[in-house]
C-alpha cells in the first residue's frame, strides 16, 4: 500500500505569506481610497494570518523577520494604515481630533519597547551559570518564571496590541473616535500592568541569586557534598541515550556520584535518577571542579567540549562508550586523550591494539557491560506459539556506508520474510538517528512500518487482554516517579525549583517500578500482534529479554544481545563476501550471515525452533566471553573496583604534585592538613 504523499511545507508557508502580505496591500488600498468594508476585511484577514503564523507556521516568521518585516514592523504598519483611513474618511479638521489617539498609541509602542527592554533583564537574572537537578537549591531564591506572554515579543504585541487595533477597527465604520480610545486606553494598561510586574521581578528580594552569589553556593556544594566519581556529558538532544546507559552502574558505585552536563537543555533530558547533576555551561564555571574532590570523570561519548574538561589535571578520565561494535568509531583516535579506555572484554582491547590509534594496552581495563547485568540468559526455544523475532538495525551513520545499516538495502526483505510466518511475532525497534543523514533510511523506515501495521490487520484470531487497567495502573505510577510536570512556560530556573532534592528511597521505588510496568507490558499485549517500539518503553534490554532471535547490524546491538547467548543474525549489506564480513567484523563470529534478500529467514527461524539444529551455541558462548569478558565476578564488581582503582590514582597524583610544590616553595614548609580525601587544604601564607 503506497504511502500517502506529505503536504509540502514550503507551498504551504508560501500560501500564508502571500495571504498576509496581499491583507495588507489590500489594507493599504483600502486605507487610502477609503473604503471601509474593503478596510475592515483586510485587516481581519491580517490579524487572522498573524494567528495562523504564530500557532502553525512559525518557521514563516523567521522568513518575516530576514527580511526586515517582524512582527513589531507588521504590526505598527497595520495600525497605521488604520489610521490612515481614519483620518481620510472625515473633514480636513479631523486631524486634531485623531491626534491625542495617535500620541496614545506611540505610547503604547513605546511601552512595548520598554517591556522587551526589561524582559531581557529579567532573563539575564534568571540564566544562572550553575543548572542543577536532584540538588536542594532553594538558597538562589528560585522563583516561578514570568508569565510567557511578557517574555515572547510575538505574542505580547499580538495580545496586548489588539485592544488598540480592534477599537481602530470599530471606530471605522461610524467614525466614532471613542472607540479607537477605550481600545488604546486598554492597551495601555496591560503594557502598563506588563511592565510593572516585569520591574517588580528586578528587585533585589525579587530575583535568584546573582552570579558571584551562585558560584559560591556551587563551591559550597561541593565541599558539603564531596563526589568523587562523576559522569561527563556533552551532545545534542537526541544523544542523550548514549548517557542514560551508564546511569544505573554510576549510582551503584561505591563513591559519591555525580553527573555533570554542558548544555542547558541535557539536564531535562537524563533520565529519572537520583545522583545530583550539574550543568556547567562555562568552561569558566567547569574549571572549579579543579579544586573539588572530584577524582573520575566516565566519558560515554566523545564532543567538542570534551577538550575543555579533560584538561583538569586532577581529575582522572576514563572513555566507556556508549557501546562496543566493530565499527572504526569504537576505537576513535580521541581515545587516547583519556587517561584510561575500559572496555567490554579482550576483543575490544585487541581492537585498540590492531587500530594503532595511540592507545596504549597497559591504559586498557576490561569492566564489562555492568547494563547487561538486566539481560536474563537463553532459556531454550520458543516455548508458546509464537516465536518473538527483535528486528534493532542501526542508523545509517555520517560516512556513506552502505553496510552501516541494513534498513535501506534489506529492510523491508528482512520483514516481508518475518511476517510472511505465520508462528512470527516480529518486534521492530528501528535505532532513534534512523534518516536523520540519509532520508532513503527514514523513507524505507516508514515503509517497514506500514508493512508491519498491513500485517496486523490482516491478522485474525489475535487475543486481546480483557482489562488493561493494571498496565494503566502501573504506567501512571512510573510517570509519576519518573516525571516532572512543570508550569506551562516553566523556564530553567522554575524547573530547578521544582527538581529538588529526591525523596528518599525513590530510585528503588523506580526500579521496582519499572520491573513491575515491563511484566505487565509484555503480558498485556495481543499474542502473536507485531509491535513496532520507539518510546523510551519498553527498554532495548526488555525487548531482549522478550525476544527469542536478534536481526540486527554490525552494531553495539549485537554484543549487547550476546549476553543472553540466544540465536543472532546479522544482515550483510557491505557487498563484502560472506567469509570477508565475518573476518572483518569479529563480532559476526557467532551469527548468522543474511543476504539482502533475507533468502536465509526461514531457515535461520527454523534453528532457533529446533535447537539441535543450532551449530553456533558453542560460538556465542565463546564469543561472549571474548566480547564481554567473564561472568565471574560480575561486569558491576569490575566495574567497582576500576573506579576505586582510578580514584586511588588520582589521590596519589594529587599528594604527589602537592608534594613537589611544597619542595619547590621552601618558604611553606609547613604540613598541610588533609581534607579527608587525599586533597591538601592551601598552605598558610
Amino acid at each position: 500500500m503506497p504511502l500517502p504523499l506529505p503536504r509540502p511545507p514550503a507551498l504551504l508557508k508560501g500560501l500564508v505569506a502571500i495571504v498576509l502580505a496581499a491583507a495588507f496591500a489590500a489594507q493599504a488600498v483600502a486605507a487610502l481610497l477609503p473604503h471601509v468594508p474593503l478596510l475592515l476585511a483586510a485587516t481581519t484577514v491580517s490579524l487572522a494570518t498573524e494567528g495562523v503564523l504564530y500557532r502553525w507556521q512559525r518557521g514563516v516568521l523567521s522568513l518575516f523577520a530576514k527580511s526586515h518585516a517582524d512582527i513589531t514592523v507588521r504590526h505598527v504598519l497595520r495600525d497605521l494604515l488604520l489610521v490612515v483611513g481614519l483620518l481620510r474618511l472625515g473633514e480636513q479638521d479631523r486631524e486634531s481630533v485623531y491626534a491625542p489617539l495617535v500620541a496614545g498609541l506611540l505610547a503604547f509602542y513605546v511601552l512595548h519597547c520598554a517591556i522587551q527592554a526589561v524582559s531581557v533583564l529579567v532573563r539575564r537574572t534568571r540564566t544562572l551559570p550553575v543548572v542543577t537537578r536532584n540538588i536542594d537549591a532553594s538558597a538562589l531564591r528560585l522563583s516561578k518564571a514570568p508569565s510567557v506572554l511578557l517574555r515572547r515579543p510575538g505574542h505580547r504585541l499580538l495580545v496586548f496590541g489588539l485592544p488598540a487595533t480592534a477599537g481602530l477597527l470599530a471606530a471605522a465604520p461610524g467614525d466614532e473616535p471613542v472607540y479607537a480610545a477605550a481600545g488604546i486606553a486598554l492597551s495601555l494598561t496591560l503594557a502598563l500592568t506588563g511592565l510593572g510586574a516585569l520591574l517588580f521581578r528586578l528587585l533585589p528580594g525579587r530575583r535568584p541569586a546573582g552570579e558571584q552569589e551562585v558560584l559560591d553556593w556551587f563551591e559550597a556544594w561541593l565541599a558539603d557534598y564531596r563526589p568523587t566519581v562523576g559522569l561527563y556529558f556533552s551532545g545534542g538532544a537526541s544523544s542523550a541515550y548514549q548517557a542514560n546507559m551508564w546511569l544505573e552502574p554510576l549510582a551503584k558505585t561505591d563513591g559519591k556520584p555525580v553527573i555533570v552536563l554542558r548544555e542547558r537543555f541535557m539536564v531535562q533530558k537524563i533520565a529519572a535518577t537520583d545522583i545530583p547533576i550539574v550543568c556547567l555551561p562555562k568552561v569558566s564555571t567547569l574549571m572549579r571542579l579543579e579544586h573539588s574532590t572530584l577524582q573520575v570523570l566516565i566519558h560515554p561519548s566523545n564532543s567538542g567540549k570534551t577538550s575543555q574538561v579533560v584538561r583538569i589535571p586532577t581529575i582522572r578520565h576514563t572513555f566507556v562508550n556508549h557501546g562496543e561494535s566493530d565499527k572504526l568509531s569504537s576505537c576513535n583516535p580521541y581515545a587516547k586523550a583519556y587517561d584510561e579506555v575500559w572496555v567490554a572484554g579482550p576483543a575490544a582491547r585487541e581492537r585498540y591494539a590492531l587500530a594503532e590509534v595511540g592507545v596504549e594496552d597497559k591504559d586498557v581495563v576490561e569492566t564489562g557491560r555492568p547494563q547487561l547485568d538486566a539481560v536474563r540468559p537463553y532459556a531454550g526455544p520458543p516455548a508458546g506459539a509464537c516465536t518473538t523475532v527483535l528486528y534493532a538495525p542501526t542508523w545509517e551513520g555520517w560516512d556513506g556506508n552502505p553496510g552501516n545499516t541494513s534498513v535501506i538495502a534489506a529492510g523491508e526483505n528482512l520483514v516481508r520474510a518475518l511476517l510472511a510466518d505465520p508462528g512470527v511475532r516480529l518486534l521492530y525497534k528501528p535505532h532513534p538517528l534512523t534518516g536523520s543523514v540519509d532520508p532513503r533510511a527514514g523513507a524505507a523506515d516508514l515503509r517497514i512500518r506500514e508493512l508491519i501495521r498491513a500485517a496486523n490487520r490482516e491478522r485474525t484470531g489475535a487475543r486481546r487482554p480483557t482489562d488493561g487497567a493494571e498496565l494503566a495502573r502501573l504506567t501512571e505510577e512510573l510517570d509519576r516517579l519518573t516525571t516532572t510536570v512543570f508550569r506551562a512556560g516553566a523556564d530553567t530556573v522554575e524547573r530547578m525549583r521544582v527538581q529538588s532534592a529526591p525523596e528518599p528511597g525513590r530510585a528503588a521505588a523506580v526500579a521496582r517500578a519499572t520491573a513491575a510496568w515491563e511484566e505487565a507490558y509484555w503480558a498485556s499485549l495481543p499474542e502473536g500482534e507485531h509491535q513496532i517500539i520507539t518510546d523510551a518503553r519498553p527498554a532495548l534490554y526488555s525487548c531482549f529479554n522478550a525476544a527469542d532471535l536478534l536481526i540486527s547490524d554490525v552494531s553495539s546491538v549485537i554484543s549487547d544481545f550476546l549476553a543472553s547467548e540466544k540465536p543472532y543474525a546479522v544482515a550483510n549489506t557491505s557487498g563484502l563476501p560472506e567469509e570477508a564480513f565475518r573476518t572483518a567484523f569479529p563480532t559476526v563470529a557467532a551469527a548468522t550471515v543474511l543476504t539482502p534478500d533475507a533468502a536465509g529467514v526461514p531457515s535461520l527461524l527454523e534453528t532457533v525452533r529446533n535447537p539441535e539444529k543450532d551449530d553456533l551455541a558453542e560460538a556465542r558462548a565463546a564469543l561472549k566471553l571474548r566480547l564481554l569478558g567473564p561472568a565471574d565476578p560480575p561486569s558491576q564488581e569490575r566495574f567497582d573496583a576500576a573506579v576505586r582503582a582510578l580514584c586511588e590514582e588520582a589521590r596519589a597524583h594529587r599528594a604527589r604534585v602537592a608534594e613537589r610544590l611544597r619542595a619547590e616553595l621552601p618558604g611553606q614548609r609547613s604540613e598541610p592538613a588533609s581534607d579527608g580525601a587525599g586533597l591538601p587544604t592551601a598552605a598558610p601564607r
